[in-house]
């Protein structure tokens, strides 16, 4: 998919690996749910904004499988590491 700065692109069900990697750093320090991604859209700025749609399930038995958009700013190069910016749960 093509980048342009500040447009988002449309979800993109094969996730590319740079991008799997980006999210397992930036949800590796969360507790409680476990994060799954299913398709990202990336917008690009001074870095870049990733948006996953993600299944979330709380880690506990019998637990349900909820959806969630969680969004991930991964500054340039030597800036910092990715880290989540927010997550809200998809309502049916």
């Amino acid at each position: 998919m093509t980048e342009q700065a500040g447009g988002w692109t449309g979800w993109n069900f094969e996730i590319p690996a740079k991008d799997k990697t980006v999210f397992a750093e930036a949800v590796a320090g969360l507790k409680g749910v476990k994060y799954t991604p299913l398709a990202v859209a990336t917008q690009v700025v001074a870095g870049i904004n990733y948006a996953f749609l993600s299944e979330g399930v709380v880690v506990h038995p019998n637990a349900k499988t909820n959806v969630f958009v969680i969004r991930i700013y991964a500054p340039l190069p030597g800036h910092g590491e990715p880290h989540v910016t927010g997550i809200a749960q998809v309502e049916p």
